[in-house]
C-alpha cells in the first residue's frame, strides 16, 4: 500500500495512505503509529492516529542538520523509512483478547432515535440492540471532541444516515449512530447522529492518566443494562 507525506505548517505532517476509508487502511495507520512510537525517535511530541492517516508534531530545531534541506526533509525522510514496510495486521482481531465492556441503556428515555434507526432498517427496535451488541468493535480513530471513539464494525443493517436537524445538546454517554459509524459522545456535545442509547461511563477526565477511556485499536463491545443498573452505575 502506498503513502504519501504532506507537511502541514512548521511542526507537524501527515502521513497519508489514501481516502478509502476501511479497516485494513485504518489497521496500517494503526500499525503505523505504533511503530513510529516505538523508534523513540528524537523531538516528536505528539503522534496521532486516524482512519486513514498519522499526524506526527515535531520539535524543527532537533531536525535541522546539514544533512537536510529543512526540518521537514529530515524528519520526512526518518518516517518515510520507517513507514515504508509496514503492513496492515493480518487480522483486526484483538491480539491479547481484551475486550472493553460498554454497558448501555437502549430504554426509549436513553434512546430517542433508536424507533428511527429501526424504521430505516426495516428491524424492530429489539432487534437493533442486539444486533448492535453483538459486534466486537474497533476505535479507529479519537475525535471530534477529547475522548469520542470511532468505531469500525457497525452492522451494515444499521447504518443510518444522520439525522436532517442536529441536536444542540446531546447528552453525555449517549451512544449513537452516524452514517456506517456508531460512537460514544463524552460529554454534553451538539451533534446530530442518531442516539439509541447510553452509557454511565465517563469517557474523558482530565484527571486520569489516561484521560480519554479510549485509545485507538482498542476493542469494545456493547452491552445492554436497564435503567435501574444505570442509575447503580451512574454513582
Amino acid at each position: 500500500m502506498t503513502f504519501s507525506l504532506e507537511q502541514i505548517g512548521d511542526c507537524a505532517l501527515l502521513i497519508q495512505f489514501g481516502e478509502c476509508f476501511d479497516a485494513a487502511t485504518n489497521a496500517r495507520a494503526l500499525a503505523t503509529a505504533a511503530r513510529i512510537r516505538a523508534a523513540r525517535l528524537p523531538g516528536i511530541s505528539d503522534i496521532a492516529p486516524a482512519y486513514a492517516s498519522v499526524c506526527v508534531r515535531y520539535e524543527p530545531l532537533l531536525w535541522n542538520d546539514a544533512a537536510a534541506a529543512s526540518a521537514y526533509a529530515g524528519i520526512a525522510r526518518a518516517l518515510s523509512a520507517l513507514v515504508a514496510d509496514v503492513a496492515a495486521p493480518a487480522s483486526a482481531a484483538s491480539a491479547d483478547g481484551n475486550v472493553v465492556d460498554v454497558p448501555v441503556c437502549y430504554e426509549r428515555a436513553f434512546a430517542p432515535d433508536l424507533h428511527d434507526v429501526a424504521a430505516a432498517s426495516g428491524l424492530d427496535a429489539a432487534t437493533v440492540v442486539a444486533r448492535h451488541c453483538s459486534t466486537t468493535y474497533r476505535v479507529a480513530m479519537l475525535g471530534f471532541a477529547p475522548g469520542f471513539p470511532y468505531l469500525f464494525g457497525l452492522d451494515p443493517a444499521l447504518h443510518t444516515p444522520r439525522r436532517a436537524s442536529p441536536r444542540t445538546r446531546v447528552p453525555a454517554g449517549s451512544v449513537a449512530i452516524g452514517g456506517a459509524q456508531t460512537g460514544i459522545y463524552p460529554r454534553e456535545l451538539p451533534g446530530g447522529w442518531n442516539l439509541i442509547g447510553r452509557t454511565p461511563l465517563r469517557l474523558f477526565a482530565a484527571e486520569r492518566d489516561p484521560p480519554a477511556l479510549f485509545a485507538p485499536g482498542q476493542h469494545v463491545r456493547f452491552r445492554a443494562i436497564d435503567a435501574r443498573e444505570f442509575a447503580t452505575l451512574s454513582r
